[in-house]
C-alpha cells in the first residue's frame, strides 16, 4: 500500500463523517425569534420595543400574542395583548408599542402567556407558541 492510498483513504473517511455529522441544532429547528429590547418611560406609558424574526420559512400575516407584565412584587400589572402584524419569512422586524398607565422602572419580567393569533400557510396559534423562543436585553427577562 501507496501513502497517496493512505491519504486517499483518510480523506474519505474524514468526507464521510463529515457528512454524517448532525446538523446544529439552530439550523434544524424552525422559530420564530423574539426579543425584549427596551422599556423606556414615553410620557406617562411604557415604550416596550420588541424585535421578531421569522425563521419558519414561511410569511406570516399576523402574530399576536398576550403579555403579562409583572410588577417588582411578582404580582400583575398588566395584561395586554400585542400586535407584531405581518412577519415575512426570513426577516427581521422591530414594533414598539406604548402602554399607558404602567411604569417601566416598576416591571420585573415579562410573560408572553398565549399565542392570539398565527395566520400562515400551515400555521395556527400553537404553532407559533411552541415555536417561540425568546430573549432580552432589557434589564428584566422575557419568558413563555
Amino acid at each position: 500500500m501507496t501513502t497517496g492510498t493512505q491519504i486517499t483513504r483518510f480523506g474519505v473517511a474524514l468526507m464521510g463523517a463529515a457528512l454524517l455529522a448532525p446538523l446544529p441544532a439552530a439550523s434544524q429547528e424552525a422559530a420564530l425569534r423574539l426579543g425584549l429590547d427596551s422599556l423606556a418611560a414615553a410620557g406617562s406609558a411604557c415604550r416596550v420595543t420588541l424585535v421578531a424574526e421569522n425563521a419558519l420559512g414561511t410569511d406570516l400575516a399576523k402574530v399576536a400574542y398576550e403579555f403579562v407584565f409583572f410588577d417588582k412584587d411578582g404580582r400583575v400589572e398588566l395584561l395586554t395583548v400585542l400586535d407584531l402584524k405581518d412577519l415575512p419569512a426570513g426577516r427581521m422586524r422591530v414594533r414598539q408599542f406604548d402602554l399607558p398607565g404602567l411604569d417601566c422602572a416598576g416591571v420585573s419580567r415579562v410573560l408572553i402567556n398565549d399565542a392570539k393569533a398565527c395566520e400562515g400557510p400551515g400555521l395556527d396559534a400553537a404553532a407559533c407558541l411552541a415555536r417561540l423562543e425568546t430573549s432580552s436585553k432589557a434589564p428584566v427577562p422575557l419568558e413563555s
